[in-house]
């Protein structure tokens, strides 16, 4: 199935993409392993779409082919997104699919959404398969308030920013990784949140070596040093009860660090905020710390 042509170039001001009447976008989850947990109202849409966008035609091919489903297949992925208004125009019922679970969820939908909304093309979002929320129940930690963080920076600054944000959370956080890069992660995590946090991974969901281990971030650390395949979700533990919010995180250090970058008062301020130190200590910390740059 040929791929329509589009171009990337922008739209003149002048000459604005004209949307069909009727046009609908549909958010469409795909199963993140067992086929079997497509819905019958996945199928309806599919059907009835104009064409299938997706991040990877191939896969996305094969998917429909299974499926007994024959659509135009329109690559939008993040590369590829720009073309997004010239896609809205050219097909009046569209369906996006991610490369697996709930379209929007750490990848490019989100973008697609945006787009249709800025094009007064109403969108819909199908319930259905998505990987971190039976990751979450399986991994028996609280679920009653959870933070989504998705992938983490690689590295750097706001890679610490987040693993920080981690530690210092009382509330369970739920993040997807790479199988190449999940020890790393655990280490980190680790030293971010100390040694005995409680923690599950959880990779290959709902398909034939689904595995969910559970235990400290040391313990997962040790599980998973050899490395490991497939599709990964990590569930931590929020700060235990009774444990003060800046114990992993020595903030009047990191303010002193943030300073001596050129930071303003109010940048470090909030930085610090976000890494779960209460307004006023951050912003007291913030003072000294540029006060003492």
């Amino acid at each position: 199935m040929t791929e329509p042509e589009f171009t990337d170039a922008p739209q003149p001001e002048l000459s604005p993409v004209s949307i069909p009447e009727g046009a609908r976008v549909w958010l469409v989850p795909t199963p993140v392993g067992n086929l079997g947990d497509i819905t019958l109202r996945a199928l309806e849409v599919l059907r009835a779409a104009d064409a299938v966008a997706c991040e990877d035609t191939r896969r996305t091919g094969a998917l429909l082919t299974h499926l007994g489903i024959r659509k135009p297949l329109v690559r939008l992925d993040a590369h590829t997104m720009g073309r997004a208004p010239q896609v809205l125009e050219r097909y009046a019922r569209l369906a996006y699919v991610s490369d697996a679970g709930t379209p929007g969820i750490s990848d490019p939908g989100a973008e697609l959404v945006a787009a249709a909304l800025a094009a007064d093309v109403p969108v819909e979002a199908l319930p259905g398969a998505t990987a971190f929320v039976p990751a979450l129940v399986l991994s028996a930690l609280p679920t009653g308030r959870f933070t989504f963080e998705g992938f983490l920076p690689r590295s750097g600054r706001d890679r610490k920013e987040r693993l920080a944000a981690v530690a210092a959370r009382a509330e369970t956080s739920v993040l997807y990784e790479s199988p190449h890069r999940l020890h790393a992660t655990l280490v980190d995590l680790r030293e971010a949140c100390g040694a005995e946090r409680a923690a599950s991974v959880t990779r290959e969901l709902s398909k034939r070596f689904e595995e969910t281990v559970r235990g400290t971030l040391t313990d997962l650390g040790a599980h998973f040093e050899a490395g490991v395949r497939g599709e990964i979700v990590l569930v931590v533990a929020g700060r235990p009860a009774g444990e003060p919010a800046g114990a992993a995180v020595d903030y009047a250090a990191r303010a002193q660090e943030l300073a001596a970058q050129g930071l303003s008062t109010r940048d470090i301020r909030d930085l610090l905020i976000r890494e779960g130190l209460r307004k006023n200590d951050a912003y007291a910390l913030a003072l000294q710390a540029t006060a003492d740059a």
